[in-house]
């Protein structure tokens, strides 16, 4: 009897262990980027908006178009019956 309830708590504790890690593993990506990195990381093409004079250009016409301010990030029209 006491051979199987070692063994059963050394799997219980693997078990932990592997829900513990497996919980803890994309933490691991948190960390921030290695100071040699960052020049790589602040190049133009990085950037989530590369061009940001014409795309302000493209939502102006957008949002003259369609009577509304802010037309592509914000919901609804320029009717306010949203």
């Amino acid at each position: 009897m006491k051979s199987s309830f070692v063994s059963n708590q050394h799997v219980r504790r693997g078990v932990i262990a592997l829900i513990v890690s497996a919980a803890l593993w994309p933490l691991g990506g948190c960390l921030g980027a290695a100071a040699w990195d960052h020049d790589l990381l602040a190049r133009r093409a990085m950037a989530l908006d590369t061009q940001p004079n014409l795309t302000a250009f493209h939502e102006h016409v957008y949002f003259s178009k369609e009577g509304s301010s802010g037309g592509r990030t914000t919901a609804g029209g320029g009717c306010g019956c949203n």
